[in-house]
């Protein structure tokens, strides 16, 4: 390619990525509490709620006109794209409710009853990783309020017998003083708890009058206790997504850390550099030595989102001791929450990312990071990378480079290479109670602010131009080996390949040619005065007077000025020649500093005095 073609390729992806710039960071720009989609099962329980007047209506109408407007072909409800029985029918069992106890859409109802007796059968061979969460719990409550609003369903089925022996099983292991007395994720699910002390529940109730931020399990109290602030919080999101509601709200702090991450991933973030410290800031202001949740002001953290926030807020230059994780570290294992007993797949990937980032001495890092990969190439080697939080498109493949390239020795552009294919863009789906999603503009996507198709073409455009710009770099790195005859003193065209490769591979952005070129040239004049040597007889008095010289002088450029240095070896004249006409403006040929250091220190290391040692106390290297 030459550089006609560079050029234009250039200004038709600049065209491109401000078009795409601008919707990115206007997505950015709008983050609030989450843009989360709506939850059918959510919204029918909220639709449950009588009106606080004592009307025989719904508190919440829109709630059920959501429920009515959004039934799918099939008679369920829930993603329309990605069929998963468990959300299916836990979504559907829950709009049937709603329709049959207010007496509305009866069609409707049949038709949803006809899907669920017609797919009860296929829990039973669904993935495991993929049961919503709480589902066991929380199936069997609403098979109770069918059953009283006469519903019929069968109950006499192998499946649902199941079901009801892992609900006894996990209500049994529940402590119920530990329940109404500690924060826990269980209120995350109070509408599938029977016998609840709400006199001690209502004293964990959040700040912002919900439970957990789980619409369901809040408007569930709200039935039992008729609490102003449940009314509130469920009033306030109610009008918020203008009808149907999330499965959780908010969830500000999970959407920026997570878009964040996307964004330097994919090696895009330089485009938005405000935005992201507008991100990290919010973060850092809620960030808790105890950790965080995936929304702000929880006395709930979770280890998911706590280690993307310790890693990502250390890189960013925020002082975040990592104690943090101390939190969730029981008996050598770490759990995603406190008291739980197994562990997934994210919520340890990301506890494995975290502990690569440590300070000397910070021995929980070190703890999380022999823990985390043990239990990482474990699941691997069973084949078992899928998670119970995310259904990505390549998960076993972002765990895999992880294992297998540390992040101190992952090249940037190597990385986003790998991740541009990993990436599921709008694709990803999220897994809570049911499948959710984020919207923007009033649309439905995957998660937006978080995976999106904006996202992956930008990185594709620009990973593209940024290649072609490379390729022509090469060309021209190929003449200045042929031109300077560096074959001559045994250089390979090889080494000169290599080096430019993690030249550019570690600074890859268009606007850092010289950057990259200094770096590469640098690597090979090395490389080039080894070979030199190594080539020679009896050439080491001649070494020890080059590096002595070279290490001595005030200015190593005008060392390799020198006239007389060029009998003792042709290549420092060469060198000094090429730094004269690559950089004019400096006087007499001058490297820039930024080149000059790296190139003198390699020199140096690579010198072999005459006793054979080196001041380093080291062997020195064969040259």
């Amino acid at each position: 390619m030459d550089d006609n073609q560079v050029e234009v390729l250039e200004v038709s992806a600049s065209n491109e990525i401000k078009k795409l710039d601008h919707i990115i960071k206007s997505m950015l720009g709008s983050m609030d509490g989450g843009e989360i989609s709506t939850s059918a099962y959510d919204t029918a329980w909220v639709a449950l709620i009588k009106d606080i007047d004592g009307n025989d209506a719904p508190q919440f109408p829109s709630c059920l006109q959501w429920i009515a407007d959004n039934q799918l072909p099939d008679g369920s409800w829930g993603d329309d794209k990605i069929f998963l029985a468990h959300d299916r029918l836990i979504n559907t069992l829950a709009c049937i409710a709603a329709l049959k106890s207010w007496n509305v859409h009866l069609d409707k109802c049949e038709k949803g009853i006809s899907f669920v007796k017609g797919n009860l059968s296929k829990l039973e061979n669904e993935n495991e990783e993929h049961t919503t969460c709480g589902f066991e719990v929380a199936f069997p409550s609403l098979l109770e309020i069918a059953r009283s609003l006469d519903i019929e369903i069968p109950d006499h089925s192998h499946v649902l017998q199941n079901i009801y022996a892992m609900r006894n099983f996990k209500l049994k292991r529940i402590p119920k003083e530990k329940l109404h007395s500690v924060p826990t994720t269980l209120l995350f699910s109070l509408e599938g708890m029977p016998e609840l002390d709400w006199e001690k529940l209502m004293k964990l109730q959040f700040q912002n009058g919900s439970f957990l931020f789980s619409l369901s399990s809040t408007a569930y109290a709200f039935m039992q206790t008729q609490d102003e602030n449940c009314l509130k919080y469920l009033t306030q999101v109610v009008r918020r997504f203008n009808g149907g509601v999330p499965s959780s709200y908010p969830m500000d702090l999970f959407e920026r850390l997570w878009a964040v991450d996307r964004l330097q991933r994919l090696r895009i973030s330089r485009y938005f550099r405000t935005e992201i410290k507008e991100c990290m800031d919010y973060i850092y202001r809620y960030w808790d030595e105890k950790g965080i949740f995936s929304g702000r002001n929880t006395r709930i953290p979770d280890i998911d989102d706590t280690s993307m926030g310790f890693r990502l807020l250390r890189l960013h230059g925020y002082d975040v001791s990592a104690d943090v994780l101390q939190y969730f570290e029981e008996g050598g294992e770490f759990f995603c929450f406190l008291g739980e007993t197994s562990q997934a797949i994210t919520p340890t990937f990301n506890l494995y990312r975290a502990s690569q980032v440590q300070f000397p001495e910070e021995k929980i890092l070190e703890k999380a990071k022999q823990f985390s990969a043990r239990f990482l190439r474990e699941k691997q080697a069973a084949n078992k990378l899928l998670d119970k939080w995310i259904m990505a498109k390549d998960l076993p493949g972002e765990v895999s480079y992880a294992l297998d390239i540390p992040w101190f020795a992952s090249l940037p552009r190597i990385e986003a290479r790998f991740y541009i294919k990993q990436y599921g863009g709008e694709d990803d789906v999220w897994i809570g109670k049911t499948l959710y999603s984020l919207y923007f503009n009033g649309y439905v996507t995957r998660m937006p602010n978080i995976s999106n198709n904006f996202y992956l073409q930008l990185a594709k455009i620009d990973y593209n131009n940024c290649q072609a710009i490379h390729q022509s770099e090469w060309i021209s790195m190929q003449r200045w080996y042929t031109k300077c005859k560096l074959e001559n003193f045994g250089t390979s065209k090889r080494a000169l390949l290599l080096a430019y490769f993690l030249a550019s591979a570690s600074i890859y952005e268009p606007e850092r040619k010289r950057e990259r070129f200094a770096w590469a040239k640098a690597a090979v004049l090395v490389e080039t005065i080894a070979s030199y040597f190594s080539n020679q007889q009896d050439s080491r008095e001649t070494r020890k007077i080059f590096v002595d010289e070279f290490r001595n002088c005030i200015n190593p450029q005008e060392y390799l000025m020198a006239e007389f240095c060029e009998p003792v070896c042709p290549v420092k004249a060469w060198c000094a020649r090429e730094q004269e006409q690559k950089y004019p403006a400096h006087p007499r040929g001058q490297f820039p500093v930024r080149s000059i250091r790296p190139f003198r220190l390699e020199v140096e290391r690579r010198g072999d005095p005459v006793d054979g040692s080196r001041q380093d106390g080291l062997p020195s290297p064969r040259i």
